[in-house]
């Protein structure tokens, strides 16, 4: 049968603010996956506990999780306890896998507010919620426990796959750089000539301006071999870099900048998710890299986060924070490049040089100097269609193995919620 969750069960809000919360050995259940401690407790019981705010903050309702908790426990103030009037009726570990599991359907739905979302206790007295017999609602909580339990062994092995896909990745892009990944041409034009040319384009790009040259390169360097018709060169020598621009001293102060932070790029995609729409007066002198397609956007803020991307739009005010390097290739494959920044190699060599505490990053000196092999032009296109053929692969498989998690999870609902309704009919 259905009983109203008020009305077989006390609900109290929790007393203490999350950041008022002194470390002590009684557990505060939290909004968030871990819970803190407090040197006080507010109730002695078994109780499911019950989010009154979105998970997910401002003008969207949602609820990750339904807790259950039992003995001495403190509680933030943004959730309540919601506490069985009789245990002989209905067991509060029952009531939390019931509320749980359907979560979205009984108490997100219930959920109000445009701006601040929050689920009034008073709603949440109104849930009506299915109470089968002891036995049966013993039964369910057995079932729930082998069932999460294989969900996280399912779980487990899905990210073991992603992990093993994700090292695939790496090795394809390290083969590649080491000309590994497509044979050699023997018609190709060696790279050593490539090699002329681009330093001939670089002197042309650079004119009157006297840049301090890069060392040349010492055998011991050299961290891998590559083919014979490669050769090794420094990334500042097939690189020319954007312009520069003091937003503050040459645009008006209202003038609406197309922004690009860090924080703006998708460093599972390699994209830049979208530019913010800024006025000059908001922004810092750290706006000033102009970004235009066709260049590369290479953060040397915590490189090994791979924040990289390929500038693809054209907009007005297109505007870069001096987090990036932004760059394009001189007769240099643009793509091959790009794929050169993500391998192992250049991700561990980075991670070596890195230095400060808040914001540990490199050089432009340190990036400058970082070796780069050099394929044959032609060479290089036909390694950027390999990569390009085996990621698409692997894309494949990744999307079937999430696409399994996510059944997976479904299944496991399906069931709980088949029990939940076979019980009930049988209790009618």
């Amino acid at each position: 049968m259905k009983y109203r969750l008020g009305d077989i069960c006390t609900i109290i809000k929790g007393e203490t603010g999350i950041m008022k919360a002194i470390p002590g050995p009684y557990t505060m259940i939290a909004l968030g996956e871990t819970d803190k401690t407090h040197i006080e407790f507010q109730f002695d019981t078994k109780a499911v506990i019950v989010p009154l705010v979105s998970s997910t903050g401002h003008g969207h309702a949602s609820m990750k999780r339904v807790k259950y908790c039992e003995g001495k426990f403190a509680l933030g103030n943004i959730l309540c306890a919601v506490i069985p009037n009789d245990e002989n009726f209905v067991l509060a570990k029952y009531l939390h896998i019931y509320l749980h599991w359907n979560r979205e359907e009984l108490l997100v739905s219930q959920m109000k507010g445009m701006a601040n979302v929050s689920l009034p206790m008073n709603r949440i007295a109104d849930v009506m919620v299915t109470i089968p017999s002891i036995e049966k609602q013993r039964e369910i909580i057995k079932l729930e426990k082998k069932l999460v339990e294989k969900e996280i062994e399912a779980d487990k092995l899905f990210a073991d796959q992603l992990t093993q896909l994700e090292n695939l990745n790496q090795a394809i892009l390290q083969e590649a750089v080491q000309g590994k990944l497509v044979p050699q041409d023997p018609k190709d034009e060696p790279a050593s000539a490539l090699l002329k040319r681009i330093k001939a384009a670089l002197r042309q790009a650079q004119g009157s301006k006297k840049e301090k040259p890069l060392p040349p390169i010492k055998p011991e360097e050299i961290p891998f071999e590559i083919p014979e018709s490669w050769v090794w060169c420094r990334l500042g020598e097939i690189i020319e870099y954007t312009e520069n621009v003091d937003i503050q001293k040459h645009l008006s102060p209202d003038t609406i900048i197309n922004y690009v932070d860090i924080d703006a790029i998708d460093n599972q995609n390699f994209i830049i998710r979208e530019a913010k729409q800024k006025s000059v007066r908001e922004l810092s002198t750290r706006a000033r890299r102009v970004l235009k397609p066709n260049y590369i956007a290479y953060s040397t803020v915590r490189p090994y986060l791979k924040n990289i991307a390929i500038v693809e739009d054209e907009k007005e005010n297109f505007i870069g924070s001096t987090g990036f390097n932004v760059f394009k290739t001189l007769n240099v494959e643009l793509k091959y490049a790009f794929y050169y920044l993500l391998t192992p190699y250049v991700n561990n060599s980075f991670k070596d040089l890195m230095v400060g505490f808040n914001s540990p990053s490199i050089t432009n000196e340190q990036f400058e100097r970082s070796l780069f092999p050099l394929p044959p032009l032609s060479e290089q296109k036909r390694i950027v269609a390999e990569i390009e053929k085996q990621f698409a692969k692997t894309k494949q498989l990744k999307e079937h193995i999430i696409a399994n998690q996510q059944a997976t999870g479904q299944l496991l609902k399906a069931l709980l919620h088949q029990a939940f309704e076979v019980r009930e009919k049988k209790t009618v």
